[in-house]
């Protein structure tokens, strides 16, 4: 199913409320480290959701679930009542498979409810995968909404939307990333910024603060990884990464290092750890991390995936 029969499954079927989600490389989700593929932010009757997909749950099996995410929805005097339908779509012209219409109950308790066993990998990989692309779809009907006590039963429709997620395992020759700090002992200033370098879809750079940010201040250096510019000017809405942060051993290859991910996005471009590696450690001599006043400090990246509406 390309992209334009994606929309055109939208338009014909007349499916309001409801959001398509086209995962590119489902490969990755099926054989690697990486089990769980996130949507982007959609609209139905008023309220913010997200659907997300799962290979970690039942063994063989994917999982399917609906959350919650509007900013209305915080505290704990509220509630939302909906149907909804979790759906994997056929791109051969087949029926859907799905679970029954299932009656949802959210509350600052339960932001998320799903479906353990959508579906087998098995016959996942028979019927609904095409070049390596499957589709889901999540259908909301009937919400009921409870804010502050006041019941709400009349929200309009919204329109059905779509978005594509293209996940990618980065190849291991273009996946580091290392920047060479000098008379590190002499770094005045909070923190200091390695020049840019590209990986994927987009521009990143590491940020360090070498006496420590937030609660590691004063006693770790921190680490972070920031998202700059994309490549090209695509219409993408996010870049998510796993990845493994370090601090390389000069002697005996020992290295220090983080696996962390993260969805970067406009209003959250920067990730990492508060307190990456004591103080106390990374002077230690025996450790081989500052050798002759020098640090290295690297990224590997593991996994990327972008996404883009429809």
């Amino acid at each position: 199913m390309g992209l334009t029969s994606l929309e055109d499954t939208i338009k014909h079927q007349k499916r309001n409320n409801s959001h398509f989600m086209l995962v590119d490389g489902m490969s990755t989700l099926m054989t690697e480290s990486v089990k769980i593929c996130e949507s982007l932010d959609f609209h139905a009757f008023g309220l913010k959701w997200k659907f997300n997909i799962r290979l970690d749950l039942v063994k063989d099996y994917l999982s399917a679930f609906l959350t919650i995410a509007d900013e209305k929805c915080t505290g704990s005097n509220w509630g939302v009542t909906c149907n909804s339908k979790l759906s994997v779509v056929s791109q051969t012209g087949a029926l859907d498979i799905c679970t029954a219409a299932s009656v949802f109950s959210y509350d600052s308790n339960h932001l998320s409810w799903g479906v353990n066993s959508l579906i087998s990998q098995e016959m996942l990989k028979q019927k609904f995968l095409v070049n390596d692309k499957a589709v889901f779809c999540a259908e909301i009907t009937g919400v009921i909404p409870l804010f502050l006590n006041v019941t709400i039963n009349s929200l309009s429709p919204t329109m059905g939307t779509a978005e594509r997620v293209k996940l990618m395992k980065v190849s291991r020759n273009n996946s580091r990333f290392t920047w060479k700090i000098t008379q590190f002992s002499s770094f005045k200033g909070e923190k200091h910024s390695s020049y840019e370098f590209t990986c994927g879809p987009r521009r990143w750079y590491l940020e360090m603060y070498p006496k420590g940010h937030l609660e590691g201040k004063g006693n770790s250096l921190s680490l972070y990884l920031h998202a700059s510019d994309f490549v090209s000017k695509a219409p993408v809405e996010g870049t998510s990464a796993i990845y493994k942060l370090r601090v390389l051993d000069q002697h005996k290859r020992n290295h220090h290092e983080i696996m962390t991910a993260h969805g970067f996005k406009s209003n959250t471009p920067r990730w990492g750890v508060n307190k990456f590696l004591e103080l106390e450690e990374l002077h230690k001599a025996s450790n081989g991390f500052l050798v002759n006043d020098a640090i290295y400090i690297g990224v590997e990246f593991l996994f990327l995936a972008t996404r883009e509406y429809l």
